[in-house]
């Protein structure tokens, strides 16, 4: 028995710049850590970011 062949070959693609899925999936990624960080440090010290970082 033969395997399945693809049914088309793999796309190459130049690297894009701008604004594309990867480009936004990455950015959502970097927020919701950032996101975290900012609860973390407002439960470990009991401050907020502001007055954590010297600015209120």
């Amino acid at each position: 028995m033969t395997e399945p062949q693809p049914t088309r070959a793999p796309k190459l693609e130049d690297p894009k710049f701008g604004f594309n899925d990867y480009a936004e999936r990455l950015n959502g990624r970097a927020a919701m850590i950032g996101f975290v960080i900012t609860l973390l440090i407002e439960y470990l010290t009991g401050k907020g970011l502001l007055s954590w970082l010297g600015l209120q």
